[in-house]
């Protein structure tokens, strides 16, 4: 396919002058999906509730709510600098791969997810990634031809010419599950529906958590949305 012009990070003062773009938000009612997601430990979650939104990593060590809380699930994320002031978000389902090597980094932590309702995709200056952000196969771009890029009959990802393709993948997915929903700056909790949990444990400690930084997402226990 043809692959729209690649879109790049803008700054605070471009981000405030571009519109709203609700075709998207209705693209992706129709498409089913009702979730866009992001995965973190219990101390980010306690720094989120705090701020009251998801902050980019390069605004991180500027909020002094969070420096004693945060701690990068992966450690090296320099593939991706020009792209630092911007949330990585998933769309329906966590990316797996990323997960199991950031559990793989934090073996004893406790994990969240963080659900949000598709209108955040129609804000200024989201960018959609047909892959994974950091390698260099992938297409980025703001609008409806962006979102619609993530749906594409085939993707490349990674290296040495390997694609994903549709197949047996449902409407509300991506093709590439790595894909990734970039969003400028910080995200604010206004649309956090649920915080999903694995277990008991977690979901105790999620109900402290909102006991100290209240919030109206419902904290749901999948297992499988893990997996």
């Amino acid at each position: 396919m043809s692959w729209a012009p690649e879109a790049d990070p803008q700054t605070v003062a471009e981000v405030t002058r571009m519109l709203h773009c609700q075709e998207v938000v209705e693209a992706a009612k129709e498409r089913g999906i009702t979730s866009i997601v992001h995965f973190t430990r219990i101390p980010g979650l306690v720094g989120i509730l705090a701020a009251g939104a998801v902050k980019a990593r390069g605004l991180l060590p500027e909020d002094d709510r969070l420096k004693y809380v945060y701690e990068e699930n992966a450690p090296d994320r320099s593939r991706d600098v020009r792209w630092h002031d911007y949330v990585n978000l998933s769309v329906t389902t966590i990316n797996r791969r990323m997960f199991k090597y950031s559990e793989e980094q934090h073996p004893d932590a406790q994990w969240v997810i963080l659900e949000f309702g598709p209108e955040i995709l129609g804000d200024p200056g989201v960018v959609f990634c047909t892959t994974n952000n950091a390698y260099e196969v992938a297409h980025r771009c703001a609008g409806l031809q962006g979102f619609e890029q993530l749906f594409a009959e085939k993707v490349p990802w990674g290296h040495y010419g390997s694609v994903c393709r549709r197949h047996w993948r449902e409407s509300n997915q991506t093709t590439d599950p790595q894909a990734e929903v970039l969003y400028p700056f910080e995200l604010p909790l206004d649309h956090l529906h649920s915080i999903t949990v694995r277990d008991e444990e977690t979901y105790d400690s999620v109900v402290a958590a909102k006991e100290i930084y209240p919030h109206d997402a419902a904290i749901v226990s999948t297992p499988e949305a893990f997996r």
